[in-house]
């Protein structure tokens, strides 16, 4: 039977946790800063790669190797920027650990600044996340006032100032190129890539954007034996454990730290608890609003980002969705696409008029006037977004676009015009 392996949410799960600095320095907080700085920073970033780390924003990029990347000798500072602009539906692990243990977050943070040599760092967080926020900001106090922040913690010689900025609710500043322009104060849009923000980012300086609980596993990797510990979490090439965003139809929603051994199937069953009211399966979005949706008898697959590569869909953000047989498929799959519509900058023209045009078409089809024509030019707008824009929001919207009408046709039909 399936369950979860505490290791981000071991404090969290502990009822008498007190989440103030002192509640995290009684749990072993900043054992693992203070062995960094006895480390040489080369020494840091080969200890996460031997870990096998890989982002969990969605990308699923091994964080060491990303870390390499940081352009050097340029004579400019570097910067890292926490990507706390959790806005896929369906995911809420990051606002959990911001939330409820900051200061793991906030370890995990300074240790990746002296990793590529920060000086500043920048948690980005979601507009909307108020408590967070102001968790956040008491707890960046708490460490400047107990001197782990500013000129010389711990006695490294390593100066660090983090400072917390408040995004407006764009989901396209998660994209990573936006969230840098937002942070400049510019209107949040993908940059053209190349140069990448490693080489050209935060005011043109060399820039590493990392996930909140990508950086919330570095003081785990970094303590006594902790690298070879998050290796064996999982199989090869999808170490560690991973926060697991799991809602829709099961009795248990909520959020779940699970290794990358577990199926999908015990997911729902085992952590879920099952179907609500008794009833059965009929799909799963696997990874937030934007992978390609997955049916009831696809589900006994291990949930990591291999296995799901390997049957064409993706574990992106780890978010869960999953809804049983009562679903009205085209009802569902408007709202996607109705968000997606909304969310596009409007840069590039295949996202800007994909968008619409797919919302629009699916309304048609909420209004009984669908046809086999109609069907065919949905398939065909969302393959006009897939691969044509300068950052992924096309493909987020065509995914399930093209996934929903391959494997649930017949629910399309129902809403053919009835001569």
């Amino acid at each position: 039977m399936a369950e979860e392996t505490l290791v981000l949410f071991k404090n969290i799960r502990n009822p008498k946790y007190d989440k103030s600095l002192a509640g995290y320095k009684r749990s072993g907080g900043f054992k693992s800063l203070k062995k960094v700085f006895g480390m040489k920073p080369e020494e840091v970033v080969q200890e996460v790669k031997e870990s096998g780390l890989r982002g969990r924003g969605g990308a699923g990029f091994p964080t060491g190797l990303k870390w390499s990347f940081m352009a050097k000798g340029t004579g400019k500072p570097s910067y890292l920027i926490a990507n706390a602009d959790e806005s896929e539906p369906g995911t809420c692990k990051d606002r959990e650990l911001m939330l409820k243990d900051p200061h793991l977050f906030l370890e995990g943070l300074m240790i990746s600044s002296y990793a590529i040599g920060c000086h500043h760092a920048y948690v980005y967080v979601r507009g909307e996340f108020f408590p967070s926020i102001k968790t956040l900001n008491a707890a960046v106090g708490e460490l400047y006032a107990d001197g782990l922040l500013g000129p010389d913690p711990m006695g490294s010689g390593f100066n660090l100032d983090i400072t917390i900025h408040t995004g407006a609710g764009a989901y396209i500043c998660g994209e990573e190129s936006a969230l840098l322009d937002s942070l400049e104060g510019k209107r949040g849009q993908p940059r053209v890539k190349p140069p990448f923000p490693a080489v050209s980012g935060f005011n043109g300086c060399p820039t590493s954007v990392n996930n909140v609980e990508t950086l919330a596993c570095i003081p785990f990797i970094l303590s006594d034996g902790g690298a070879e510990a998050f290796k064996s979490f999982g199989p090869q090439n999808n170490s560690g454990t991973h926060l697991v965003s799991l809602s829709g139809h099961v009795n248990c929603p909520g959020v779940y730290e699970l290794r990358m051994d577990v199926s999908m199937k015990d997911i729902i069953y085992d952590i879920g608890g099952g179907i609500r009211n008794g009833k059965k399966l009929k799909g799963v979005i696997p990874g937030g609003s934007s992978s390609p949706v997955m049916k009831a008898d696809e589900v006994d697959v291990l949930y990591n980002f291999d296995d799901l590569a390997k049957i064409g869909t993706m574990m992106g953000s780890a978010a869960m969705m999953v809804f049983d047989e009562g679903t009205d498929i085209v009802k569902l799959l408007h709202r996607i696409t109705r968000f997606y519509a909304h969310e596009s900058c409007g840069q590039c023209t295949p996202c800007r008029e994909g968008t619409h045009w797919s919302s629009q078409i699916i309304q048609d089809f909420l209004r009984g006037n669908g046809s086999d024509e109609k069907l065919k030019r949905l398939y065909r707008v969302g393959g006009n977004m897939l691969g044509t824009t300068l950052c992924a929001l096309g493909d987020a919207a065509a995914m399930p676009i093209q996934s929903f009408v391959n494997k649930f046709p017949e629910e399309f039909r129902k809403y053919y015009a009835t001569l």
